[in-house]
């Protein structure tokens, strides 16, 4: 089946090699197909809303969002369920072939391959989808009056992790599927726009709001350690005219808000101060609880870290999301988790935070310690994956994202301590969806 020229299908590549995205988007399009290409595992979930493809042609090794994590969201939601895939990929491997089929990938591409049997599959598949539309199609007179044809909205939610890594960036072909940037999240809802922490992640997110209509910003401070902080000289809308910037941060730092800010930017440590930013700045005491931004709630509690640190909890069209970077739950506890209630003399402390946390929709929250390293790291304010799965436990959370990794840990690690956390939520019982943050990671909220 060729595309009519009246009625072009269109076609999304997704591979990072520019010349082999060139090469099938040229044979494609020589076919009279409308294709168009993306350079990375984000801009593809991106293109997939705007554009709206007949069919994705995805590469598994991308940048930003592996070719995995793409089929998996797409094949989640109904509304991009009926997209056709097929993987176009250098990687063949039984296991990862199997898990894709399950998931509804229809063919495989292996490279490097022929020009002419690429556009053979790619017709193939046309072919078989119109085929399969013909027969299951009603006849004339029994065909519906009308047809629901719901498109998704992707404006508005979108939460997206800029960085997921603790004190330190890094940044090593080792880190690259977690990512190296320190922590930044943003949270979009319509045109309000919410960022927690200031990582070096916030790069990159004021750049792509450079390009965007959104000119006003709420930026909360989680504390002012380095690593939530240390992105804000190169955020780009701080520097521009036009743009609004709400900080906020609670009380209780050594300085005030407004002069950790003033000191980060002095002069004897980077080039440009803060007076001499151009968008209009206010620093704002949290106090009330919760600040409402348009239709979001941010309800914010103190954390067990040292200073004044605080964990975020965004409550919008009955949907909760909780943001805790560095806490240290049950500081100093190293003993089993089967006996652990909340009447037990090691979680009574810390009820208040419980309860913040209790039936979140999903949560935001680190583990950064395994439980053979945390001994020597009691008091450091982080902690062990055992003692963050007692908090997952006793919150009743329906989904955790684990986050602020260690900066000692690649991804071959990170791996292997996902695994532990499911591990130990399997053996107390809790049956939840579990994943590491990765630089870039879009969340459904």
């Amino acid at each position: 089946m060729t595309p009519s020229p009246t009625s072009p299908l269109r076609v999304l590549i997704a591979d990072d090699v520019e010349s082999l995205a060139d090469l099938m988007r040229s044979l494609l399009e020589e076919k009279g197909f409308q294709v168009e290409t993306a350079s990375d595992g984000q801009l593809c979930l991106q293109k997939v809303a705007s554009f709206k493809p007949d069919l994705v042609i995805l590469d598994i090794m991308m940048p930003k969002v592996h070719g995995i994590e793409i089929v998996r969201i797409l094949k989640a939601y109904h509304k991009t369920q009926s997209i056709g895939i097929i993987v176009c990929s250098a990687k063949d491997y039984p296991s990862d072939r199997g898990l894709l089929e399950h998931w509804g990938v229809v063919d495989f591409i292996r490279k490097p391959f022929q020009p002419q049997a690429f556009t053979e599959t790619i017709l193939r598949f046309f072919s078989l989808s119109s085929a399969a539309q013909r027969s299951e199609n009603p006849s004339p007179a029994e065909a519906p009056v009308a047809v629901y044809r719901p498109e998704l909205d992707p404006g508005k939610h979108r939460v997206i992790l800029w960085g997921t890594r603790g004190s330190i960036p890094v940044s090593h072909p080792r880190f690259m599927k977690h990512g190296g940037n320190t922590p930044c999240l943003s949270v979009q809802v319509g045109e309000q726009l919410i960022i927690l922490d200031a990582g070096t992640g916030i790069r990159e997110l004021g750049l792509s709001l450079l390009k965007t209509s959104i000119r006003k910003i709420h930026l909360f401070i989680g504390h002012t350690h380095w690593d939530h902080i240390q992105g804000f000289p190169f955020f780009a809308p701080a520097f521009v005219p036009g743009f609004e910037l709400s900080i906020y941060g609670a009380a209780g730092f050594g300085k005030n808000l407004k002069a950790v800010f003033q000191g980060q930017l002095d002069q004897d440590y980077f080039p440009i101060q803060l007076e001499d930013l151009k968008s209009t700045m206010e620093f704002i005491v949290l106090r009330d609880n919760p600040v409402r931004i348009g239709d979001v709630e941010v309800h914010w509690e103190f954390v067990n870290h040292p200073g004044a640190a605080v964990g975020f909890k965004l409550v919008t069209g009955g949907k909760s999301l909780v943001y805790i970077t560095d806490n240290e739950f049950l500081e100093g506890y190293t003993g089993p988790l089967d006996s652990l209630e909340r009447n037990h003399p090691a979680v009574v402390p810390y009820k208040s935070l419980i309860d913040f946390v209790t039936g979140c929709d999903t949560l935001i929250h680190e583990a950064q310690y395994l439980p053979a390293d945390y001994g020597s790291k009691i008091a450091w304010g982080h902690s062990s994956v055992a003692n963050a799965c007692a908090l997952v436990k006793l919150a009743g959370v329906k989904k955790w994202i684990v986050t602020h990794h260690d900066p000692a840990y690649d991804d071959l690690a990170l791996d292997q301590k996902l695994l532990l956390t499911e591990q130990i939520l399997e053996e107390i019982g809790v049956p939840i969806p579990v994943s590491n943050a990765r630089d870039g990671m879009e969340i459904p909220f």
